[in-house]
C-alpha cells in the first residue's frame, strides 16, 4: 500500500464519515420535530461521527470501494432509532423524517460543490499550493459523496429512505402490496449493485449533479 493510497482513503473516508453522520442526525432531528424522542434518549443527535460509527459500513464497505478503485464510493452508519408510531401526524411525520436525510446530503453537496468554486477561483488568482489543493479535494470528494448519499437513499427499495416516501405516498391497497418486498429488498439491492446498475446511476445522474455543482 503506497502513501498515495493512503491519502486517496483519507481524502474521501473523512468526507464519507461526515456526510453520512449529518444524514442519520437529520433524521433524528426531523422525527423529535414530530414528537418521538427515541433518537435524544439514545444519545444520537450527536454531530461526533463516533457516536455513528458502522463497523461494516463506515469503515470496511468504503475502504473496499477505496482501494478497489470503484467509481461508487459509499457508506452508511448506524441508523438513528425512530418509532414511527410516536411520530405527530404518522403520514407527514414519516414523510418528513425519510426525506430528512436525503435533502441534508443534498443541501451539503450545494454547499460543498460552491465552495469547491470559490477555492477553484483563489486557486486562479494566487496559484495552486498544497492548502488549497487538499482543500478542493476535500470539497469535491464531499460534494461527490453527498450527492452519491441522496440519489442512492431515494431508490424506493427498502431499506433506503425512497421505500418509506414511496410507501407513504401510495394508496392504502398498493401500499401494503408494496411494503411485502420489504424482507427482500437487501436481496434486491445486491443484484443492482453486482449488474452494474449503480454505476450507471452514477454515470448519469450523479456526475452530471456533481459537475454542475462544482462548475465542470
Amino acid at each position: 500500500m503506497s502513501i498515495s493510497d493512503i491519502l486517496n482513503f483519507v481524502l474521501m473516508f473523512i468526507p464519507l464519515l461526515f456526510a453520512v453522520t449529518f444524514h442519520e442526525v437529520a433524521h433524528g432531528y426531523a422525527a423529535l420535530r414530530f414528537g418521538d424522542q427515541t433518537a435524544k434518549n439514545a444519545g444520537r443527535l450527536s454531530f461526533n461521527p463516533v457516536n455513528h460509527l458502522d463497523p461494516f459500513g463506515s469503515v470496511l464497505l468504503p475502504a473496499f470501494l477505496i482501494f478497489s478503485g470503484s467509481p461508487a464510493i459509499f457508506g452508511y452508519a448506524k441508523p438513528v432509532p425512530v418509532n414511527f408510531y410516536n411520530l405527530r401526524n404518522p403520514e407527514l411525520g414519516t414523510f418528513v423524517v425519510s426525506i430528512a436525510g436525503v435533502a441534508t446530503n443534498l443541501v451539503l453537496a450545494v454547499i460543498a460543490g460552491f465552495a469547491f468554486q470559490g477555492v477553484a477561483l483563489i486557486s486562479q488568482q494566487v496559484g495552486p499550493g498544497p492548502i488549497l489543493m487538499t482543500t478542493a479535494q476535500l470539497l469535491y470528494a464531499f460534494t461527490f459523496i453527498n450527492v452519491v448519499l441522496a440519489i442512492f437513499n431515494l431508490i424506493p427499495i427498502p431499506p433506503l429512505d425512497g421505500s418509506k416516501v414511496l410507501s407513504v405516498l401510495l394508496p392504502p391497497r398498493v401500499r401494503d402490496a408494496y411494503e411485502k418486498i420489504g424482507p427482500f429488498g437487501i436481496i434486491i439491492l445486491v443484484v443492482l449493485l453486482m449488474s452494474g446498475t449503480l454505476r450507471l446511476l452514477i454515470r448519469n445522474i450523479v456526475f452530471p449533479i456533481v459537475q454542475f455543482l462544482t462548475g465542470g
